[in-house]
């Protein structure tokens, strides 16, 4: 192989899966961007225990029926584990913080979350998925994370005084990047909607106890909208969604695509202004326009967020020569974890692949 083909490649290693993995992101957010004012109208006739939980129950019959027509083999060993962290994270904790902090709190300053959770998440890669930002990156992250912040208060309020809901969003902004991290790092091993998938059936047995005992206290009597609202929430916030967010966070870098995030402040407003006929001003659209700039200039910083090939994987792209043999083992159960984290971040078959 020549020079330059090899500075080709390499070129080709570092920022083709980033983009795929942006892309993805992006796509994640704009489902996940309804979330807050959806479930700002939900709250309104249903209860918020009912909300966080009955969402959750409502994606994993979804789940079930897609692991079981698609005969998806079990998690092994330590899987569940960290399957029971991401569950933690984004089928119980966030769900159930959220419905309860948005009873009082408006979706606009619910956006806080959204605007404080792509650095969150940025941290949490760091130190669960060992990437090394460059500081560069830290600089853009935590302007972009400044003006999202500014941004939301600006409509929401304000946000100097805390209240118990503040209180609640925070809880949902930690419970939501380590459910992202772990499950970012999960789905390289497993799939991305299967890891989604997984983790709302091992939360599902205490989501459907919680439903059944808030339906009991307080039958749900919600009107269509509501119901609407509801059924959004559960079939795309609690699992599409998914789909593509764990999809970008896999393809990686975590660290990075998580930045995207920060232009999910601005549709949640967005839409709440729509939607639910929140206020909006220019100050408002000026601070969209400025968070949607830092999020772009942190998603363009270059540096090493990790290592160019992921261990096992083979050191050629997909249509490249290969410069060595793929690991053995390619029948094994690791081989086929490894091959399909070769996959999805872009580094060829990998060991239980074809050429």
């Amino acid at each position: 192989m020549t020079v330059d083909s090899s500075a080709t490649l390499n070129r080709a290693t570092v920022v083709s899966p980033s983009r795929a993995g942006l892309w993805w992101g992006l796509l994640g957010v704009a489902a996940f961007s309804f979330t807050v004012p959806f479930t700002r109208v939900a709250v309104d006739g249903l209860s918020p225990l009912f909300i966080g939980s009955g969402r959750a129950v409502i994606a994993a019959v979804l789940a079930a029926a897609a692991l079981t027509l698609t005969r998806q083999r079990l998690p092994r060993g330590t899987q569940w584990m960290r399957l029971a962290v991401v569950a933690g994270g984004i089928v119980v904790g966030f769900p159930l913080l959220t419905s309860f902090a948005l009873t009082t709190a408006p979706a606009s300053h619910g956006a806080v979350v959204i605007a404080l959770l792509p650095a969150a998440t940025a941290v949490t890669a760091v130190v669960r998925g060992k990437e090394r930002p460059p500081l560069s990156f830290w600089i853009m992250a935590g302007v972009g994370a400044l003006a999202s912040v500014v941004f939301a208060s600006m409509q929401g309020g304000g946000i100097g005084q805390l209240h118990w809901s503040d209180l609640l969003l925070f809880g949902a902004v930690v419970a939501a990047a380590v459910g992202y991290a772990e499950g970012g790092l999960l789905a390289r091993e497993l799939g991305a909607w299967q890891t989604v998938s997984w983790a709302l059936m091992v939360a599902a047995p205490l989501m459907i106890a919680l439903t059944v005992i808030s339906a009991i206290r307080r039958p749900p009597t919600g009107s269509p909208i509501e119901w609407a609202a509801f059924a959004y929430l559960g079939v795309v916030s609690m699992f599409l969604g998914f789909f593509a967010w764990y999809r970008g966070l896999a393809t990686g870098p975590m660290a990075q695509v998580s930045q995207v995030q920060l232009v999910q402040p601005v549709l949640t407003i967005s839409w709440a202004a729509l939607l639910l006929r929140e206020q909006l001003t220019w100050a408002t659209v000026l601070g969209g326009v400025a968070v949607v700039v830092c999020a772009g200039a942190a998603v363009r910083v270059r540096g090493r967020f990790a290592p160019v090939r992921p261990s096992g994987c083979p050191s050629y792209q997909k249509g490249a020569r290969a410069a060595e043999p793929p690991t053995p083992g390619r029948g094994s159960p690791a081989g086929r974890r490894t091959g399909r984290a070769c996959r999805i971040r872009g580094y060829g078959p990998g060991p239980s692949g074809r050429r």
